[in-house]
């Protein structure tokens, strides 16, 4: 019971000497350790089997398999392991249990997506090349191995699991894609004779003008050569052959027509390419990131005076080491980044690394335990209800405003934002061993106030943000809920909350409120991952702008608890905007945190691009993802894709115009500088199958360097210079995303 995945294009050299068994027959080997957590193990399953037995996997949400080596494995080229299962939703990774540090994530999707129950399918992890991005292991001291399970759990066999002393990879075509007007995009790996393709359109052939490989971006794995045509692409049939057992085909459509006008334009705000928690300022500065923030559930405990922080909620109500507030700001500044910097709103702080609320010893009916640390509960029961809570003062340290005054004052480094703490709205559920009474209008407001106030004397000039409002359903009411909105009137929060900062400044003749900050997270369930739910996730940024877009969540179909016009579409930036002008008019939008809903998949690279696009068409004020994108995954190429390595995309957005746009399938954004010249240009294509064909009138014919990923390429990042003249088709790859810039 057992094939080979097609995807897996690597040939292994096995010697039986050099390579290390982990698992095989019933047992690890070689003294690897079983580490896991969550998870229901049987080494012994016979449901399905190659030789005697293999490994069954029972994984709930986030547990996973996990294996650890006593020695490292730094010398191996390479991970091979057979798994069966109904395409289970699973990662991999790989860790360093000395140096603390771990591999970027692997989806099993990069690795096949045609695992089945019915049969084993054999993998190849080449440690010198990660799937999705290409990106090489490292050298840190490997001891470590992890299957985790995604959200909805896993459930799998998995069998001889073996770490492979060599890899040869043979010559081998992987993809060859029409992009911009007479351009092929062929990626391969080994050496590959690219004078063996033939191009023919229509069923012509097409003469190569000229073949150049150039330099990958981050990927030595991989090469990217574009061969240039003699003449431009047209409507039909494409097709490149090199030899009988390779080709690749395509239908290149009519154009859509459409326009450009570099003279129309407003500038953006560069602070919507912002990230939480950027890495260090080699990240900051390869994917340009604009601004940073130091936010999260985590910091609503930050204590300065000591750099300890609770996870709450999130991880088991345990007391942490926290990063240094004014080294992280000296970091992300010396970067050429602004900051954003927290200041925590509630009553109590982490006193330490160590204390957690909850411990086993006093509470133990508790639901669940820290796989890390068994005494450590999550404060519920098998019920859900909560568990009543201890005194604070177990594990926390008071805190106040004089304490936020000290705090502040005391910094070497000034934010140039600071929040009103995060999402405090929710805290009776985040941090309920800290605010167990769920946060009315009036407390939410009188907090924002109270350390508002207090940054604002400290740092006159800081701009303040708040209140940092977790999801739609909280923009419009409480934790408390029908009951708060009734006492005010039947207001809805946002509104009421901008009305009372504006009277408070009516009042006091001084601004204590320069951003309005949300958080906004799609509604829409995308967690399948199929195709339909890729297909969601891409359409689903017009819930960003389009007021004729009903959600397709419980937003669009339940009645929301609000009173605003169309409360069925989101249309979040121009809703937003129109409150603040109604109510607290001067005051800016920043989205503190957003997400694609699939960091590791090329649709969430996809979404990103068309989401940092929008912020700029819409004249959004300022945005941070969360939460630190892989720099070289899905995420960190859409900000490469606009920002990386000091090629920017315009300082102001020109006016596009394309009649027959469609924003499922689609999305167009023009750039230029202020002198209404160099333009630039952003295309995301995001049909699965399909290339696009754009006729742009006012793209100005030139040169241009161009960047892309996605497409038959997957995770990896291109660039190369090409040519456009003004009567050029342009051509997009399939589930692909291109920038532009003339030179």
């Amino acid at each position: 019971m057992f094939r080979f995945a097609a995807l897996v294009l690597f040939a292994l050299t096995r010697r039986a000497f050099a390579d290390q068994v982990i698992y095989a027959d019933a047992a690890l080997s070689n003294g690897w350790q079983d580490w896991s957590w969550g998870s229901t193990l049987d080494y012994s399953a016979i449901n399905i089997k190659e030789d005697a037995s293999s490994l069954s996997v029972n994984s709930t949400a986030y547990a996973a398999l996990s294996l650890y080596s006593p020695t490292t494995f730094n010398s191996f080229a390479g991970l091979r392991f057979d798994i069966a299962g109904d395409n289970p939703p699973i990662q991999f990774y790989i860790q360093s249990t000395t140096d603390n540090a771990q591999s970027p994530t692997i989806p099993l999707t990069a690795l096949s997506t045609t695992v089945n129950s019915t049969a084993f399918t054999s993998l190849l992890l080449d440690f010198s090349a990660l799937p999705p991005t290409g990106t090489p292991l490292g050298n840190d001291t490997w001891d470590r191995i992890n299957f985790q399970a995604l959200g909805n759990g896993a459930v799998y066999n998995i069998d001889n699991i073996i770490l492979v002393d060599s890899i040869v990879v043979p010559p081998l075509f992987l993809s060859a894609e029409p992009i911009g007007a007479n351009v092929i995009s062929v990626t391969g790996q080994g050496d590959i004779d690219y004078t063996t393709l033939q191009v023919k359109l229509n069923g012509k052939a097409v003469k190569v003008s000229s073949i150049q490989t150039v330099p990958t971006v981050d990927i030595s794995s991989k090469s990217i050569t574009y061969l240039t045509l003699a003449s431009r692409f047209a409507p039909g049939n494409l097709s490149i052959t090199a030899g009988p057992d390779t080709s690749f085909s395509y239908i290149i459509p009519a154009s859509t027509n459409g326009s450009i006008n570099q003279h129309v334009s407003f500038p953006i705000n560069d602070r919507v390419y912002g990230v939480n928690f950027p890495t260090d300022g080699d990240y900051i500065q390869h994917l340009g990131v604009t601004i940073s923030r130091k936010g999260g559930n985590a910091e609503t405990a930050y204590n300065p005076f000591g750099d300890f922080t609770n996870a709450g909620n999130d991880w088991y109500f345990e007391n942490r080491a926290g990063d240094n507030a004014d080294d992280w700001l000296g970091m992300v500044q010396g970067a050429d980044s602004e900051a954003i910097l927290l200041i925590p709103a509630l009553d109590w702080v982490a006193k330490d690394t160590t204390s957690y609320s909850y411990p086993k010893t006093e509470y133990p009916d508790q639901a669940g335990f820290d796989p890390y640390n068994a005494d450590a509960g999550n404060g519920q029961f098998a019920n859900g209800s909560w568990v009543t809570p201890p005194d604070p003062s177990h594990v926390y340290a008071p805190w106040n405003v004089t304490a936020a005054k000290q705090y502040l004052s005391g910094l070497k480094n000034k934010p140039q934002v600071v929040t009103v703490d995060n999402e405090i709205e929710i805290a009776s559920n985040t941090h309920q061993d800290m605010h167990p009474i769920p946060l009315n209008y009036d407390e939410i407001l009188e907090r924002v106030l109270n350390f508002s106030s207090v940054a604002k004397e400290v740092f006159p000039d800081v701009e303040v943000a708040a209140p940092s409002t977790c999801a739609w359903w909280f923009y419009w009411t409480s934790e408390v809920g029908q009951p708060d909105k009734d006492a005010h009137n039947g207001s809805d929060f946002l509104p009421w909350f901008l009305q009372q900062l504006a009277a408070h400044d009516h009042t006091t003749s001084q601004r204590l409120l320069d951003f309005l900050d949300i958080h906004y997270y799609y509604a829409a369930d995308t967690s399948a991952n199929d195709a339909a739910a890729q297909a969601l996730r891409l359409r689903m940024t017009r819930s960003l702008w389009d007021p004729t877009y009903i959600d397709e969540s419980w937003i669009g179909t339940s009645a929301p608890s609000n009173s605003q016009p169309n409360p069925n579409a989101v249309q979040l930036i121009p809703r937003m905007q129109k409150l603040v002008e109604q109510y607290y008019p001067g005051t800016k939008l920043s989205i503190g945190e957003f997400s694609s809903t699939a960091d590791t998949d090329v649709t969430g690279g996809l979404v990103t691009v068309d989401m940092l696009g929008i912020f700029g068409k819409y004249k959004l004020d300022q945005a941070t993802y969360w939460a630190t994108p892989d720099e070289k995954g899905p995420i960190g190429l859409a900000y490469w894709l606009f920002r990386g390595y000091g090629t920017f995309f315009g300082d102001h957005s020109a006016q596009v115009s394309i009649p027959s746009f469609n924003p499922d399938l689609l999305g167009v954004y023009a750039g230029t500088n202020a002198q209404g010249n160099n333009a630039s240009l952003v295309v995301v294509n995001k049909d699965p199958t399909n290339p696009v064909s754009l006729h742009l009138a006012g793209l100005p014919a030139g040169h241009y360097f161009l960047r892309h990923f996605g497409g038959q390429a997957g995770v990896a990042k291109y660039q190369t210079t090409i040519k456009i003249d003004s009567a050029d088709p342009l051509v997009i790859p399939a589930y692909t995303a291109v920038f532009l810039q003339q030179l």
